[in-house]
């Protein structure tokens, strides 16, 4: 999706130059939707990771906590 927003920017700029300025913009509109759609699944990927990671790490103490008490 990424690879999409940056084609459809240098689209955007190449017929900005141009003066095709409907091009240009609508170009434009659609680089910046997915450049947002791609900022909004990063965003959420990066949460389930820090999700991720904090479950891991409770799953991993509350072993160790077993492993103590049973010693």
């Amino acid at each position: 999706m990424f690879k999409y927003a940056i084609f459809f920017l240098i689209i955007s700029l190449i017929s900005g130059g141009l003066g095709m300025t409907w091009l240009s913009g609508f170009a434009r509109r659609i680089s910046m939707v997915l450049f947002a759609l791609f900022f909004l699944g990063f965003i959420a990927l990066l949460g389930f990771a820090y999700l991720l990671g904090e479950a891991f790490n409770a799953g991993a103490q509350s072993m160790l906590i077993g492993l103590m008490m049973a010693a």
